[in-house]
């Protein structure tokens, strides 16, 4: 009787087979290939493993398959106009799949990955970018409906103001209606009303 097939699969095999060959690489046992980077005057060499490099990026594939013979126990590739800090990003990048860069790395860092033909780095700085210009539009979106909040909150006050205003001015036209100054023509200069000295001209009578 035929048993049925199951499948063994582990989730951490592809992390710890990279963790073995970042540590290989950087302890510099059975790497085979030397890179030689040189930009501006600056130059630097790294040791890596041709299977990783060919694994991950096609322009290394390509010179792998190519060559003609081995110059000795490690293959010499050299690489001009690419940046001595960016090739070390690269490397980490295929050595681990995570590298920490500064922002203003990132369109390098899509750049060499577009050189070296990894398109692993390239879609993950594709995205990076992506999530980078959103967030700058949402902080202008926010930072522009602060400023619509902050001249609506000006205006209000200016309004309440002249309301205010207005309602004072007809309060004091209001006073001056109902208690208007004294008159000559109701108060003769003595203080007493203009019928007092007719009633007394008739008592002399």
């Amino acid at each position: 009787m035929e048993s049925n097939a199951v499948l063994l699969e582990s989730k951490s095999s592809p992390i710890n087979l990279l963790n073995e060959m970042h540590q290989l690489r950087l302890l510099g046992h059975l790497c085979d290939v030397t890179v030689s980077v040189e930009y501006q005057g600056v130059r630097a060499e790294f040791v890596a493993h041709k299977a990783v490099l060919a694994a991950t990026s096609k322009f290394f594939k390509e010179v792998f398959l190519n060559e003609k013979g081995m110059d000795g126990p490690r293959t010499n590739v050299f690489l001009n106009e690419v940046q001595v800090a960016d090739f070390a990003s690269f490397l980490e990048f295929v050595y681990t799949a995570k590298v920490e860069v500064e922002e203003d790395r990132v369109q390098r860092m899509l750049e060499i990955a577009e050189k070296l033909k990894c398109l692993d780095l390239s879609e993950t700085c594709f995205q990076l970018k992506k999530q980078m210009l959103e967030s700058v539009l949402l902080e202008l979106q926010n930072f522009s409906e602060s400023q619509n909040s902050e001249e609506e909150s000006t205006t209000q006050p200016s309004i309440l103001l002249e309301s205010k205003a207005a309602a004072v001015a007809e309060a004091g036209q209001a006073d001056c209606l109902l208690d208007p100054p004294d008159s000559p023509v109701e108060r003769s200069s003595n203080g007493m009303s203009p019928e007092m000295p007719a009633t007394k001209s008739k008592e002399k009578m």
